[in-house]
């Protein structure tokens, strides 16, 4: 999982309206976390002005008003990359 494969994901969640959940958002590398956040907050920021479109990796994207993103945490998980000892 790399940022440039999340920049697709959410362009094509923000273009087709769609929602995603993603699972144990924590076990995700801080490189990516880093550009996911900001991807998801440009999101969110042209929803909340009620925008047709946003930008996304310097790219304009069609945004449909029903595209969500809903986001789970384990920090307790004792597996490979959990927050737990």
């Amino acid at each position: 999982l790399d940022f440039k494969f999340m920049s697709k994901f959410f362009k094509g969640i923000a273009s087709s309206g769609a929602w995603a959940c993603l699972d144990e958002f924590n076990h995700i590398d801080v490189e990516v976390l880093s550009v996911v956040a900001q991807q998801l907050l440009a999101i969110q920021n042209a929803l909340k002005a009620s925008l047709e479109q946003v930008t996304l990796e310097n790219r304009v994207v069609k945004l449909i008003p029903t595209c969500s993103v809903f986001i789970t945490m384990n920090p307790d998980y004792h597996g490979n990359g959990g927050g737990g000892e």
